[in-house]
């Protein structure tokens, strides 16, 4: 990211300013080398998002004015988290087009698409695309949006229009065929299973309290972001992998663990959040 654009983005006073831009340019000591930054914002840095937000405001802006509605249709939407965003519409040109466009755009910023972290695909069916064979949906923060083929009972709906908070059905609805599902991506899984292993490794001949501790948060904090998505069958899943670590943490202490013994430690069942993961219980 380009400092001195950054920094022509950002109104307050001097002496703050002038404070940021050494912070910018403090450098970094990364396993005892140290590096100049004379571009970009410190990874894992505590303003480094908002920096981010700063930088690329406007963005978003740009394709709502170059595709604007129309007859209520959107042509294309972009969303934004930091230095993370999609751009979604019904039509590959328009996709293709902001793909160009956005990069023109973030050149001042100092900032470019990177082909390996780009993907455009279809989110209800496989596509062919530079050469080879994109498979459905998307991940964005942690989330695989896609769509999934479904009878008539469970399909989306288009059609019909809303007017004081009701719906009237005067124009027929149109059957889509097809479900929007948002679930936990398998990479967030796979990294949130990584996470839980580590800590129970860390604290193997740790008291059991400290581990219960140190876990519940995690666990809870995960399972909260990802409550208001499709997430019951992936819940049910975590569940059974963290009471089998447990366990296996509980043999390292006392050997072949019964379950009488395993419940000298732990007890299954006694409360759950209300997104249906267990925390762990003494």
């Amino acid at each position: 990211m380009n400092h001195d654009y950054l920094l022509s983005k950002i109104h307050c006073p001097s002496s703050l300013k002038r404070d940021l831009k050494q912070w910018l340019k403090t450098g970094v000591l990364d396993h005892s080398v140290f590096e100049d930054t004379e571009a970009g914002t410190p990874q894992g840095g505590v303003i480094s998002p908002i920096l981010a937000n700063i930088a690329l405001l406007g963005m978003v802006r740009l394709i709502e004015t170059m595709y604007p509605k129309k007859k209520g249709t959107v042509q294309a939407t972009s969303i934004r988290y930091a230095d993370d965003f999609v751009v979604i519409s019904p039509s590959l040109e328009i996709i293709e087009q902001c793909k160009i466009v956005i990069s023109e755009w973030l050149k001042p910023v100092g900032l470019e698409i990177k082909p390996e972290k780009t993907r455009i695909c279809h989110t209800f069916k496989p596509i062919e695309y530079d050469g080879k064979t994109e498979e459905p949906g998307f991940n964005f923060l942690g989330f695989k949006i896609r769509q999934y083929p479904v009878g008539k009972y469970k399909s989306g709906k288009l059609g019909g229009r809303i007017k004081g908070g009701f719906l009237f059905n005067k124009t027929p609805h149109k059957m889509l065929g097809f479900k929007t599902n948002i679930k936990p991506s398998n990479k967030a899984i796979k990294y949130h299973t990584e996470v839980i292993k580590g800590v129970i490794k860390q604290l193997k001949t740790a008291p059991q309290s400290a581990l219960i501790s140190k876990l519940n948060p995690i666990i809870r904090g995960w399972s909260n972001y990802y409550s208001g998505v499709v997430s019951s069958e992936t819940f049910n899943k975590l569940d059974n992998k963290i009471w089998l670590m447990l366990r296996t943490w509980t043999v390292s202490r006392c050997g072949k663990a019964s379950y009488e013994k395993l419940r000298n430690y732990f007890r299954q069942g006694t409360v759950k959040l209300s997104n249906g993961v267990r925390d762990v219980q003494a």
